[in-house]
């Protein structure tokens, strides 16, 4: 055979490789669109079915896994490490299902919900703090209305359906679009009553976790945070309900569509010391004094203020502390109005060896982180702790301003709400949830 007769064979076989590859290549092409058709049309069945009982409120349409363009979209795109909602959503469409025996009323359920620290300083309704102080609510079916409570705060509590608990309970329940029953309330409290320590979203999660499960209703979280974006609209803002469910240091915004949130990491071996006044108070008191508008200083020192103190978190630079909790919207307005204890205060806990220090949310509460606990405090020297001198030197402040108070130490909550007792229960024969719930 020639070189030319060995030219022509060696084209010919390239060129019907070549067709053979663009042929299959064509082939899976179409056969991955009309599989992504038939997922399409199978998962709009599914949420057809789904939402006759189910309503997937603030559903943020970048993640409306009911939407089968959106679908294209985004499978078609390249996840990165950070990608959790749309890895989520992938999940869920692949693996769409709804457990009949979850979606059951249940007769009775507790829930347990942490205290909570707002704004840290300078992160004025965005910044918040769970704090492992905790109140227990049990909400049951009953005959008649009726809230009663014990523990902190007791005498004080509302026991109408003023109550927050209540106003959460009506909220899950309108979500799910059932009629209210009949409620009784017990409230077993340890988060102090109106003292900056967040016991009014403490109800209200409390009370939207116990109707969604009374309800037997469940909401999507990834892509949409329903849960927050109810128990925010009754409270106007995400600093304390944020931390309540989830746990930690939470960072809030709006992003035009829905309330968002991000977990802020807590450097190990803090503990929160904090001087909790006799008197209550109160939250539009609070906000009463402050102005609705702040120079343009005061916004860019807030600004640095509040990077310095998210930098100084994730790094576990508890020196930097100090200066990131600093403040101009609302702690001097808030000093020198209402809580004259304030700076004298924070100035003597940082002395004394506090990271820092701050008025909790609206007050009267001020709290102090302190460093250098590690295991059970009760078998640590103190001297490795600095949170007795620093409870020392708050007290002297209060004594020395004839403000009546108490000191509580404790630490930071990396958990949030949860249902710890049901009625039937979730757990089963094949499967234990924690504290067999």
């Amino acid at each position: 055979m020639s070189s030319s007769d060995n030219t022509k064979l060696a084209t010919t076989a390239l060129l019907a490789g070549g067709i053979g590859a663009a042929l299959s290549y064509y082939l899976v092409q179409k056969k991955s669109q009309a599989a992504v058709q038939a997922t399409s049309r199978e998962r709009s069945s599914s949420f057809g079915n789904l939402n006759s009982r189910t309503s997937f409120i603030f559903q943020d349409p970048e993640y409306d896994i009911g939407s089968s363009s959106a679908s294209v979209t985004h499978d078609m795109a390249v996840l990165m490490p950070h990608s959790h909602e749309e890895r989520m959503r992938r999940r869920i469409t692949s693996r769409m299902a709804v457990e009949d025996e979850n979606q059951v009323p249940r007769q009775s359920v507790t829930v347990r919900v942490p205290a909570s620290s707002a704004n840290c300083g300078p992160g004025y309704d965005c910044i918040g703090l769970a704090v492992d102080l905790w109140t227990e609510v049990t909400v049951s079916r009953a005959d008649k209305f009726e809230i009663t409570a014990e523990g902190d705060g007791a005498a004080e509590m509302p026991k109408d359906e003023s109550n927050l608990l209540v106003t959460g309970v009506k909220a899950a329940y309108d979500t799910a679009e059932k009629p209210m029953p009949p409620l009784k309330y017990h409230v077993v409290s340890r988060i102090p009553y109106a003292r900056g320590l967040g016991s009014s979203s403490a109800a209200i999660v409390a009370g939207i976790i116990a109707g969604l499960v009374l309800a037997g209703h469940r909401l999507p979280v990834w892509g949409s945070e329903s849960l927050l974006q109810i128990a925010a609209t009754i409270e106007g803002h995400p600093d304390n309900v944020a931390p309540v469910i989830y746990g930690g240091f939470q960072i809030g915004i709006h992003n035009g569509t829905r309330w968002v949130t991000e977990r802020v990491p807590c450097p190990p071996g803090t503990q929160l010391v904090m001087f909790i006044p006799e008197f209550i108070g109160k939250t539009s008191a609070a906000r009463g004094v402050l102005s609705d508008t702040i120079s343009r200083a005061d916004a860019a020192f807030n600004i640095g203020r509040v990077a310095f103190l998210v930098h100084a978190l994730a790094m576990g630079n508890l020196d930097n502390l100090k200066w990131g909790v600093q403040d101009r919207m609302h702690q001097p307005q808030r000093a020198e109005a209402l809580y004259s204890h304030l700076y004298p205060m924070i100035k003597a806990a940082e002395e004394a060896g506090a990271c820092c220090a701050y008025l909790s949310g609206a007050g009267p509460t001020v709290m102090a982180l302190t460093s250098g606990a590690s295991g059970d405090i009760f078998t640590q020297r103190e001297k490795e702790r600095t949170d007795f001198s620093v409870a020392k030197a708050m007290m002297q402040v209060s004594q020395s301003f004839g403000v009546k108070g108490r000191i509580v130490v404790t630490q930071a909550s990396n958990e949030g709400a949860r249902v710890v007792k049901v009625d039937p229960p979730f757990s089963s024969e094949y499967i234990t949830f924690r504290d067999n719930v």
